[in-house]
């Protein structure tokens, strides 16, 4: 049987590519929308902050597998035809935008407030402030538990199977059906091509935030310091 499953491991992994792409268009909607939305609740006028803040309670609260059916079969039924990977990164990418939108809600009320007065000091306008001064850092500072939200979309992305994406999990279906003997053994070949998948992508963020890392601006300086 692993045999098998060592044969099937470039059956599998061209399946873990759909995976891949998926993730990255589930994270460009969610830095996208998550970074517009959390610029909105802090600094929008009192109605637009809420209509951003009804916008993350109401995709942090529905389940992810009804939000992709309401994408896909919702759309397709008042004659928008969308292709089921387009579903999952909108489905899936709007979902998670209202998660990182708190992520950077925090990054960007982490950044001390003496930046934007410094800011408007110079005659920058609020817009010039946002952009220039406050979202750089906030985006630094949001890196470590962004990281979170990293390994919780990867893994998410076998949610897609329900809507036919032909992904690494339902190509592991496929060889299940062709062998039930093959059930746990494909199972297990998934979930370690995931933890691979994962703990280089985890580390490739620790790198980064190494990099950018800032002497006296990060509370691992005070740590280091105590």
């Amino acid at each position: 049987m692993w045999e098998s499953i060592w044969e099937s491991l470039p059956f599998l992994l061209q399946g873990m590519t759909i995976n891949v792409l998926l993730l990255l268009g589930i994270i460009a909607v969610g830095i996208t929308a998550g970074l517009g939305v959390a610029t909105l609740q802090i600094y929008g006028h009192w109605t637009l902050s809420g209509v951003a803040i009804g916008y993350a309670w109401f995709f942090r609260g529905v389940p992810e597998l009804v939000l992709l059916m309401l994408v896909y079969f919702g759309l397709n039924q008042f004659g928008i035809r969308i292709s089921p990977f387009l579903a999952a990164v909108a489905a899936l990418g709007l979902r998670s935008s209202a998660y990182q939108s708190q992520i950077f809600r925090g990054a960007i009320q982490a950044v001390h407030p003496g930046q934007s007065l410094a800011a408007q000091s110079i005659g920058m306008t609020k817009l010039q402030m946002i952009f220039r001064v406050i979202l750089p850092q906030a985006l630094r500072f949001s890196i470590a538990p962004w990281s979170n939200e990293f390994t919780s979309v990867f893994k998410d992305t076998t949610l897609a199977y329900a809507i036919g994406v032909i992904e690494i999990l339902r190509r592991a279906r496929y060889l299940v059906a062709r062998d039930f003997a093959l059930t746990i053994p494909a199972l297990v070949a998934v979930a370690v091509i995931f933890f691979v998948f994962v703990s280089a992508g985890n580390r490739g963020l620790q790198v980064l935030e190494s990099k950018l890392y800032i002497p006296g601006f990060e509370s691992k300086q005070v740590s280091r310091r105590a």
